[in-house]
């Protein structure tokens, strides 16, 4: 049994694949946390607790103040709510009709589900045994449900909460995050991630002090600032050792995370939604839910509590359908011809990579409407008769009888002030009436918290997909949101727009997605602007960052891969010298790097080389030797070049019996370094065969061997050459004995 109460303490026993998560109802009827980490067995912890003196609030007279003659100050909060001397940041605050925003929610009963049910119009993680604990107010009719998933197989707890309003009047929401925990230990450092165009997913190591450390973002985008994720860990937690407790958000609009270090020597987590210019109206018998948060746990260090998302993630969160099947390898479009899309230079693109292995031909931006610049016909999804006379369809049967399939690329969500969409309904775009809007990248933002826009999407979307053969679709989605204003909602509802901006887009990914389920989505956010759980829900893979340079590459796939499967990242090689670097880079290199994702092509192939055209067979054929291990293999990230002049990842199947490592050296140096890389999550007492083709090495070690003695990153060439800059060294590891 996942989860277990003890009638007789009260506790509750929460126990994934390696973790127990422990909380029980203390002697006020208050959820009280008392531990997360690796799995022990179900003792009483309540010995843990002890009444610290602090403050007049915290010593009250017993029956003269609320939770027993204690403050809430000094409880390790499951939920957390706003006064009874509560001074931590709160996870949870309403306004009463006549101004209080008072509330003391207590246990009133509880729940075992065998399995999760959904959160209603909002994508969460699938299966797994619930706890649903349901608190309720002290002094009014409402109640907050607590929702608690855990799995025999992965090492993750999701927690999502849902507030309703059972009194007779309605009641303002001012912050409804999705957790609370509070976890021993003043002592530690929060790891996040830090995003901006072209440089995205870039980690952060920041020293908690006393007081609240915040990431949020406002823009209605997940990831355009930061990630909605951090990991709290140990002063001495590295990549492969000390505990790392990660906190990730399934959502993709304004959210907030917090770290709060307290004076009674404990740190609580907490966010979801957020609650700068966020208000709900609640109405009487309604419910409101928040987005479900994952919280994953290892003391194998960062890159354990990496392994346990990528495995919770790719079973429970990502189309199964999808999860393990084979990725289109993609020739996209744009970074070959950009707005200049026309059959006479398609055509020879295709041409030149038939026969090389690449499956997919993906037509990008400059199809529709009058879309020859970045200026005009967003939202007018027609096919352009001034650059497909006869229609999309002798393009796709070119590219099929080619023996590919055929994608295509949207902005569902967006429209340019010169369109006919817009010039037809101008109101569906989301900007505050008598106010000049921000036109960013030249193009509005559609309203799609209303449901006729999204009726609007959805069928001239599906005209196209309905109409055409297309197989692969990429959803993009170029700019943040930047006023906070609905024309369809009432003043009293217009801080609801954000999260309602969220469900719309859901509901759009549901029809859209559900209505063409043979179609393979991927997203896209103007690079990584929205990469989160939420997205993954929908999109088997979402592409990374607009950069497409190998270098940048290795830091974004790093950062990114912290708390999302190689899977689901989408990797291009791309020409050089690279359009946002303007580097040069080994084409070996930048496919080794782009193999480590879901690998595809951003390349005009009619101006490479026939060398260069046999070279993408043989990348081709080396990606789909290892694309089982980036679907399902253990990731073990070696070295990264944020700090080091090197850059190694490992991919180890599950039954330890294959692995194969990239590593790069980034800037090559005359009379170097004897550099050696030192692999690990493999099967230490059996023999594996060691092979670098390039090379001409193969060796047969023992996994001991092989990770307490190291693998030597050649110096020269096998011609006894400099190998220059950015140069990748490819080991493939199988077992042969043991």
């Amino acid at each position: 049994m996942a989860i277990f109460f003890n009638e007789e303490t009260k506790m509750f026993y929460l126990e994934g694949k390696n973790i127990s998560y422990i909380f029980g109802i203390n002697f006020t009827g208050f959820p009280e946390h008392y531990y997360f980490g690796t799995r022990i067995g179900r003792d009483e912890l309540a010995y843990t607790y002890e009444a610290n003196i602090g403050d007049s609030a915290e010593s009250a007279i017993p029956g003269q103040v609320h939770a027993g003659g204690k403050s809430y100050n000094v409880y390790r909060s499951e939920f957390s709510m706003y006064g009874n001397g509560e001074f931590r940041d709160c996870s949870f605050q309403m306004l009463f009709a006549n101004g209080s925003r008072l509330n003391e929610f207590l246990y009133e009963t509880h729940e075992i589900l065998q399995e999760k049910p959904a959160i209603p119009g909002m994508p969460s993680m699938r299966g797994g045994q619930t706890l649903v604990l349901t608190l309720k107010d002290k002094n009014s009719e409402m109640r907050v449900r607590l929702f608690y998933t855990v799995y025999d197989d992965a090492d993750v707890v999701c927690r999502h909460m849902e507030v309703e309003n059972g009194t007779s009047e309605a009641v303002k929401l001012l912050r409804a995050y999705s957790f609370a925990l509070d976890v021993y230990g003043a002592e530690h450092d929060l790891l996040t991630l830090e995003n901006a165009w072209a440089r995205e997913e870039r980690p952060e190591r920041t020293p908690l002090a006393h007081g609240t450390f915040c990431i949020d973002e406002k823009s209605a985008s997940s990831t355009r600032r930061h990630a909605p994720a951090f990991a709290l860990l140990d002063k001495d937690t590295t990549e492969h050792s000390g505990n790392a407790l990660g906190v990730s958000l399934i959502y993709s609009s304004s959210f907030a995370l917090k770290a709060q270090v307290s004076t009674k020597g404990y740190t609580r987590l907490t966010g979801g939604i957020n609650d700068f210019d966020f208000a709900w109206v609640l109405g009487a018998g309604e419910t409101f839910a928040t987005p479900e948060v994952v919280l994953a746990y290892s003391d194998e260090g960062i890159g354990g509590m990496s392994r346990a998302y990528h495995d919770a993630y790719r079973k429970y969160l990502v189309n199964p359908r999808f999860a393990s099947a084979p990725r289109p390898v993609v020739i996209n479009s744009w970074e070959a011809v950009y707005f200049g899309c026309t059959p006479d230079r398609l055509l020879p693109i295709i041409d030149a990579v038939r026969g090389t292995g690449i499956d997919t031909f993906v037509l990008d931006d400059g199809w529709f409407g009058a879309r020859r610049n970045d200026r005009a016909g967003l939202g007018d999804w027609v096919v352009s008769p001034e650059v497909f006379p006869e229609g999309l369809k002798p393009v796709i049967d070119y590219v099929h009888e080619a023996g590919m399939k055929f994608g295509i690329w949207f902005e569902p969500e967006m429209v340019n002030p010169d369109s006919d969409l817009y010039r037809a309904h101008p109101d569906w775009a989301i900007a505050v009436p008598g106010a000049e809007p921000c036109v960013s990248r030249r193009q509005l933002v559609l309203d799609i918290t209303r449901a006729d826009v999204r009726d609007y999407i959805v069928e001239s979307v599906s005209k196209i997909l309905r109409e055409n053969e297309i197989d692969y679709v990429k959803w993009d989605f170029n700019r943040a949101l930047t006023e906070n204003f609905s024309c369809a909602l009432p003043a009293e509802k217009q801080q609801e727009m954000h999260h309602r901006y969220a469900l719309g887009l859901y509901d759009l990914c549901e029809r859209l997605i559900g209505g063409f389920p043979h179609i393979f989505f991927e997203g896209c956010a103007g690079g990584g602007g929205r990469f989160d759980p939420a997205i993954l829900y929908y999109f088997p893979q979402i592409w990374a960052s607009d950069d497409t340079d190998a270098y940048m590459r290795t830091q974004i796939q790093h950062g990114t891969s912290i708390f999302f499967p190689l899977s689901a990242i989408s990797c291009h090689t791309s020409i050089c010298p690279n359009h946002q670097t303007n580097r040069t880079i080994p084409f070996k290199t930048r496919a080794d790097i782009a193999h480590l994702g879901a690998t595809g092509y951003e390349l005009d192939t009619t101006k490479i080389t026939p060398e260069e055209i046999e070279e993408v067979k043989t990348q081709v054929a080396d990606y789909h030797e290892m694309e089982a291990l980036v679907l399902d293999g253990d990731l073990y990230r070696l070295e990264n070049t944020f700090d080091s002049n090197y850059f190694a990842m490992q991919l180890v199947s599950k039954d330890k019996k294959r692995a194969h490592i990239t590593a790069m050296r980034a800037l090559c140096r005359p009379n170097d370094e004897h550099k050696r890389i030192f692999p690990r999550g493999l099967d230490k007492n059996a023999v594996y065969e060691v092979v670098n083709e390039e090379y001409g090495l193969r060796l047969r070690l023992t996994g001991a061997a092989i990770m307490r003695v190291g693998l030597v990153l050649p110096l020269r060439t096998a011609d006894n050459k400099m190998p220059g800059d950015f140069k990748t060294f490819v080991f493939k590891l199988t077992k042969v004995k043991g």
